[in-house]
């Protein structure tokens, strides 16, 4: 049983997970290198445990959050280990090196990684067997789904221990039959995307027309009919006739599109930066993610029956 959770690396999914966690009734250790991250990550807990408590997530008893900059103090006698750095191979093989001798062999390894497939990462780790794809979706703390991925080493036991946990957590494991780039998310979110890209480029619609276009048309279809079930729903004929003539027109490109190229060579990363496809203040920042999170959990209530 999972009691324990180490989460190796705060940055933007961290204290969101250790916060749904803690509502599981959960011990959690978060640690990070930087004294910064572990500041950002006390407001930020504060605002997620006020997300949940809209979401009237019960809290158990048990369950803490402890921050600490000490990777061997945040490991100790952890069931679970969710490594959540930055997307480098190279960066997780040393979390996985440095908690080697610090972790039971009994304990679970499991990486949050957005799409490096867990395979590769298991050569990195003396015990492959024990380690597993766990990958959540931001934010962590309001979307229920996890992703599920098995490498090619990770034993069966090890993906029934981790689905059932987050099972007992109320969340929705989905399973991955088999260990691809990036996932089944990602991959899904990332068609989607270079599509748009390629179509604001070509001059073909205005982003804030694209945005208004994805939200108010499929995407919110998609909150409540899956795509495949939305096969059914227009009919498989009508899917044929259609994609028979538009596959052949839609973006392929195996590159990353100029538009992207060009707004990171300008120092245009998005929200972290203060610009990308939109310009942000300070202010608008803090506005937007509080209202996009009041709009999520609403959303989630009535998908579960709630409102």
């Amino acid at each position: 049983m999972i009691r324990r959770v180490a989460i190796i690396g705060l940055g933007t999914m961290g204290p969101g997970m250790a916060a749904r966690l803690a509502r599981g009734g959960i011990e959690v250790a978060a640690y990070d290198i930087a004294p910064d991250a572990i500041e950002r990550a006390r407001a930020m807990l504060a605002a997620a445990d006020s997300v949940l408590d809209n979401l009237e997530i019960a809290s158990e008893r048990t369950g803490s959050v402890r921050l600490t900059d000490k990777l061997e103090d945040a490991v100790a006698d952890a069931d679970l280990v969710i490594e959540n750095v930055p997307e480098k191979e190279e960066i997780k093989a040393d979390v996985y090196r440095k908690i080697e001798g610090l972790i039971s062999p009994d304990t679970i390894v499991a990486s949050d990684t957005s799409g490096i497939p867990i395979t590769k990462l298991q050569a990195h780790i003396s015990n492959p067997a024990r380690m597993v794809g766990m990958h959540w979706s931001n934010p962590p703390h309001i979307i229920p789904m996890i992703e599920v991925i098995s490498g090619e080493q990770t034993a069966p036991e090890t993906i029934d221990t981790i689905r059932d946990f987050i099972r007992s957590l109320g969340l929705l494991p989905v399973l991955l039959k088999k260990d691809v780039p990036g996932f089944v998310e990602n991959r899904v979110l990332y068609a989607l995307l270079r599509e748009v890209v390629d179509l604001v480029e070509r001059g073909v619609i205005e982003p804030e027309d694209i945005d208004t276009c994805v939200s108010w048309g499929i995407g919110y279809k998609l909150a409540v009919v899956g795509p495949m079930a939305l096969l059914d729903m227009a009919g498989m004929d009508i899917y044929h006739s259609v994609s028979s003539f538009l596959n052949a027109d839609l973006c392929d490109r195996k590159d990353v599109a100029p538009l992207v190229r060009d707004q990171i060579a300008a120092g245009k990363l998005g929200i972290k930066s203060g610009g990308g496809v939109y310009s942000y203040s300070p202010e608008s920042i803090a506005e937007l993610q509080r209202e996009r999170a009041r709009k999520l959990v609403a959303i989630r209530r009535i998908l579960e029956g709630k409102d």
